[in-house]
């Protein structure tokens, strides 16, 4: 795997050379295709993974078939650490958005660096604790933001991840269809579509095929707040 992705991941970010390689040959590769599940909500499992390459959406579904992506995990991200703490099932669906290839580091292989190397320790800790104040931001934002709001707080956060700089803005190739777009800001496409379209018309962005292109970023900051 590069090695900038791997340092970008929270298992890796504190170890020196021979500690990440000494990790890396702990963990198992793994590939899925696009649209493939890796693993369903409700399942049980003792593994996370980090991704190296592609996209992978965490949903959820109501009873009555309703779904909503909880993120969108890019390289260098990682997902299924609750497993290794919580032998409950898992709380999310995770699908791959796109071709993907990920590394997986199950309970076993995980103890002894959570003894060795408290660098490990401190980066699941900070992983938890990130994951704990996104979902309070994620609640907050249902309560006092609106739709709009939410769209353009969603693409900023899609742009500081996947985002490509370009003459004429930043290139946004997040691959999702519109539907999962709504999904992630938990309104219905209709309303998202009519929030994209009015951005588009103000030349705040351009919309392309399961991407988009920023050019007023400043604009889109402030009605994201």
């Amino acid at each position: 795997m590069d090695n900038d992705v791997l340092r970008q991941a929270p298992l890796f970010s504190g170890l020196d050379d021979d500690a990440a390689a000494s990790l890396r040959s702990s963990m198992r590769d793994v590939s899925i295709r696009r649209s493939q599940a890796l693993f369903h909500e409700g399942d049980s499992g003792d593994r996370l993974y980090v991704v190296t390459e592609g996209k992978i959406k965490l949903g959820r579904s109501s009873a009555d078939g309703r779904e909503n992506l909880l993120a969108i995990l890019g390289p260098g991200q990682m997902f299924g650490e609750l497993s290794l703490f919580d032998p409950g099932p898992r709380s999310a669906t995770a699908t791959a958005v796109t071709d993907c290839q990920m590394m997986s580091l199950g309970h076993d292989e995980l103890q002894k660096w959570l003894v060795d190397q408290p660098h490990v320790a401190r980066a699941l800790l900070h992983q938890l604790a990130a994951r704990l104040r996104k979902a309070n931001d994620v609640v907050a934002d249902l309560v006092f933001s609106d739709v709009p709001g939410r769209v353009a707080k969603a693409l900023l956060d899609l742009s500081r991840r996947f985002g490509r700089a370009a003459d004429d803005g930043i290139h946004v190739h997040h691959d999702l269809t519109q539907e999962e777009l709504a999904q992630l800001v938990g309104a219905s496409r209709e309303t998202v579509n009519k929030a994209l379209a009015d951005f588009a018309m103000r030349g705040w962005l351009r919309l392309e095929p399961r991407s988009v292109v920023l050019m007023d970023v400043e604009r889109l900051q402030r009605r994201s707040r």
